[in-house]
């Protein structure tokens, strides 16, 4: 048992926008237990590790949220897989090893989150992986395999949703037959607790994003790329975009600076689609709201938009979120042409957001509470 009067020591390795905005409803967990811990009490320090390093990526998600200022900038930039994973594995080994947390927490499935979860099995820190569990089953998906290795060596697992569960219980993950003894709670969804705390913020702004772009309320489609499956094959793009030059409203497409180099390769007559530089996290959520129907290969904005009750077509063959389409919020179009006009002409369909497979929105409080009392018997 950990001494009571020594203080605990939690990192957080993030380094993706998807990654600070999981990041912020657990910064504010941890922050409103603190002042309740008597003796010893606990710390929790942030590594940015710097995948994402452009201003629009970064800097907007942490003011607008309210991240504290990370205590550690690893500032590994971009690059290849190999290239990226080595300049991530070096700096987190120096860092961990200076800070020695007694738990390292890791969300997602970046190459931040696997390189993270590596140094930490090297050195003997314990794994707490937040969005456990989630599976596409695509194994060239670069995410599919960071988040499956992360899981395995993870020793507690914070899933989203019981699918999430059910997937890491055919790995062998979790209860009472798990040799390992990793542990595996279904805690919901920290993005619904993101979404949750922020959106009221957002419908407050001054500046609203709609206002800026001209766009009306429900007249307008919101298109994001940027999984590599599709940013990082022109074909993939183009068939996408052509797809969008036959539909009747504007498509509003805030373009990831991976996607940026593609499209300097495409030439596409003027049309509906309006190319727009990356957007902060309010603005994001006021074109989700107001969207007339969502266009992504994210998996994140596909559960925002099922929160939100906005239509989603998956430009993709496969989802690591199959409630979203079970439920009726979301179609897996792929890149084909004709399946993605399809699915914006046809009518809505009713959708059973009310069922809340993905919790309600307290999963940062659940997450910090299982760690607070890991700590205590690890």
């Amino acid at each position: 048992m950990k001494s009571s009067s020594r203080t605990l020591r939690f990192v957080s390795v993030v380094g993706a926008r998807p990654q600070f905005i999981k990041l912020a409803p657990v910064c504010r967990a941890f922050q409103a237990i603190q002042p309740s811990v008597q003796e010893g009490g606990f710390q929790h320090s942030i590594v940015h590790t710097g995948q994402h390093y452009d201003s629009n990526m970064t800097e907007i998600f942490f003011r607008q949220m309210q991240i504290p200022e990370p205590d550690y900038n690893l500032g590994v930039g971009s690059g290849s897989h190999a290239e990226q994973l080595a300049r991530l594995m070096e700096g987190l080994e120096t860092t961990l090893g200076e800070i020695g947390p007694d738990w390292l927490i890791v969300y997602g499935d970046t190459n931040s989150t696997l390189a993270a979860a590596l140094i930490a099995a090297r050195l003997g820190i314990s794994v707490a992986h937040i969005e456990a569990g989630c599976r596409s089953y695509n194994r060239h998906m670069p995410e599919e395999q960071n988040r499956t290795l992360t899981d395995h060596l993870s020793q507690l697992l914070f899933a989203p949703c019981p699918n999430a569960v059910s997937n890491l219980c055919r790995e062998g993950i979790g209860g009472a037959q798990d040799p390992l003894g990793r542990r595996v709670v279904n805690v919901g969804d920290v993005m619904y607790d993101a979404l949750l705390h922020n959106l009221p913020i957002a419908e407050q702004m001054p500046q609203n994003i709609l206002e800026k772009l001209g766009l009306e309320l429900g007249g307008y489609y919101l298109l994001t790329l940027h999984r590599a499956e599709n940013t990082d094959n022109a074909g993939n793009v183009q068939s996408i975009l052509q797809a969008l030059q036959q539909v009747d409203l504007p498509v509003v497409f805030p373009v990831h600076p991976r996607t940026a180099k593609t499209l300097a390769q495409i030439k596409l007559p003027a049309g509906p689609v309006r190319q727009v530089a990356p957007l902060g996290y309010f603005d994001m959520l006021l074109l989700e709201k107001n969207a007339r129907k969502i266009l992504t290969d994210s998996g994140g904005v596909q559960k925002e938009a099922f929160y939100l009750g906005v239509p989603c077509i998956t430009l993709r063959e496969e989802t690591e979120w199959p409630e979203t389409v079970e439920l009726g919020a979301n179609c897996l179009a792929g890149i084909d042409a004709k399946k993605i006009l399809q699915f914006i002409h046809q009518p809505e369909a009713a959708c059973d957001v009310a069922s809340s497979p993905f919790g309600f929105g307290r999963a940062s409080n659940d997450i910090v509470a299982e760690l607070l009392k890991a700590s205590a018997i690890h």
